[in-house]
């Protein structure tokens, strides 16, 4: 397999982990606040805006940690081709 495929492959792959652990954040603020919070209560809104953001914020937070990880652990530079290029330097600008 080339560096091309390798990079669409481990992306598929990444964004399905990060749904799933998205998921499951989600899921454990839900039987948090069923546990915890009263469902009479005018905070319920705030609550379940609260549980939107920490499912995607962890997911996010967990998911750096990962790559990071991945990244140290493997030289993954060496099998995955970059997806975001350094910007070129084109010199000075030349005036009109």
């Amino acid at each position: 397999m080339n560096k091309k495929l390798n990079t669409v492959l481990f992306v598929l792959a990444a964004t399905a982990v990060n749904i799933v652990v998205m998921a499951i954040l989600f899921i454990v603020c839900m039987v948090l606040i069923a546990r915890f919070a009263d469902p009479e209560s005018p905070l319920m809104p705030l609550w379940l805006g609260l549980m939107f953001i920490v499912s995607i914020g962890g997911s996010f937070y967990l998911y750096t940690i990962a790559m990071r990880r991945l990244t140290n652990k493997f030289d993954m530079e060496k099998y995955l081709d970059p997806i975001f290029f350094k910007k070129r330097s084109r010199g000075p600008r030349e005036r009109l």
